[in-house]
């Protein structure tokens, strides 16, 4: 222990006669320096076997140790060698030298906010153009406009190129085919006598309005068919033109039902087997229906059953909200919105009962 004392001792007094020439600057440089590197190792204690000078620390590292003379850099305690903090200093006078000479302005003015609103509204209207369908068609309006300005701002909305965005999904071909198309299903439950019942109900996929055709515990030919003619008869009288008609491969379903349904104009498509999404709407009103309904009352018997139907039927149809509707009813169309304060603040709310409380509808009080 003594001769490592002696040593230590030897070694810093060399090392004072060393600080004897400098100046009272350079001390205070190089002490700043061992204290940043000091800061920079306690930051980074336990976390990194290597020692790494973020951005910040090389600009204050390579502002202060540039002004020192390279030998002293040399007898610096440094963590990097000289070399490296001189490379940092160019690199900082490239980054400042190219902030004071950047140029203001870089490139070509950017277009007038019409003409990119003129040019996404044009794509929106005509999905299979492109950018030079669209660039021919501004010419023809008289704007002047690079047809690779018209792809740069396609290319900034991300809309794709016009064979991607002119294909049609199915869910996009069933809206627009919304208004000609029906979809019908079975559904089945017990009574409390223990009865099977089939419930035979045919939906709108444009209006959402559902009409239930009847119950029977026998769902034989002879009843679908004769439900089949009261449909047909009751899309006349409302003025509905149906072309389509979605149902699955039950065996419920007879021929005779399909020969029907196509002297009216109705063609009937049969969905995938197993797949109940091709028939998505119906399904979803089957288990609202069930969830409304047909799981919070008991049923006794097929004439219950009956008079439940018909005025769940009418409560969907006339006051539930849809929100494929806007939160409108199929027969029911959306109130202006109240902007009066006081009817805000007075309102009165009356609540009217269906099926003895299963049901409940609001409404304004006259």
């Amino acid at each position: 222990m003594l001769l490592r004392l002696a040593y230590l001792t030897i070694i810093n007094t060399f090392a004072a006669l060393r600080l004897l020439p400098m100046s009272d600057r350079d001390k205070d440089v190089e002490i700043l320096v061992l204290r940043h590197q000091i800061t920079v190792l306690e930051r980074q204690l336990g976390t990194e076997t290597r020692v790494r000078f973020a951005p910040e620390d090389r600009a204050f590292l390579a502002a202060l140790l540039t002004s020192l003379p390279r030998e002293v850099l040399r007898r610096l305690r440094l963590l990097v060698r000289p070399d490296t903090v001189l490379r940092w200093h160019r690199d900082l006078m490239k980054r400042r030298h190219a902030c004071t000479c950047r140029p203001k302005r870089r490139g070509r003015l950017p277009t007038v906010g019409s003409i990119r609103a003129l040019v996404l509204r044009l794509i929106r209207e005509n999905p299979t153009w492109g950018y030079r369908r669209v660039h021919g068609e501004l010419t023809t309006l008289g704007i002047e406009i690079a047809p690779s300005t018209v792809w740069e701002i396609l290319k900034q909305e991300g809309l794709d190129p016009a064979p991607e965005r002119a294909s049609t999904s199915w869910a996009d071909f069933l809206r627009s085919q919304a208004d000609a198309l029906l979809a019908c299903d079975f559904i089945e439950t017990i009574t409390v006598n223990g009865q099977r019942q089939y419930i035979l109900a045919v939906i709108e996929h444009s209006t959402r309005r559902i009409r239930v055709l009847g119950t029977t515990a026998h769902p034989s030919a002879t009843w679908i068919t004769q439900a089949m003619k009261n449909l047909v008869m009751d899309l006349d009288d409302a003025g509905c033109r149906a072309r389509f008609l979605l149902r699955d491969r039950d065996g419920k379903f007879p021929a005779l039902m399909d020969e029907i349904l196509a002297e009216a104009g109705v063609q009937t498509v049969l969905t995938g087997i197993r797949m109940p999404r091709m028939n998505s709407i119906m399904e979803r009103w089957v288990q609202s229906c069930r969830r409304e309904l047909l799981d919070r009352c008991l049923l006794w018997n097929e004439r219950h059953l009956w008079h439940a139907l018909r005025e769940y039927e009418r409560f969907y149809n006339q006051h539930r909200a849809h929100q494929a509707l806007g939160q409108a009813a199929p027969l029911r169309t959306v109130p202006d919105p109240i902007t009066d304060p006081e009817q805000i603040i007075d309102l009165n709310i009356r609540r009217r009962d269906r099926l003895g409380g299963i049901l409940h509808e609001h409404q304004h009080a006259a």
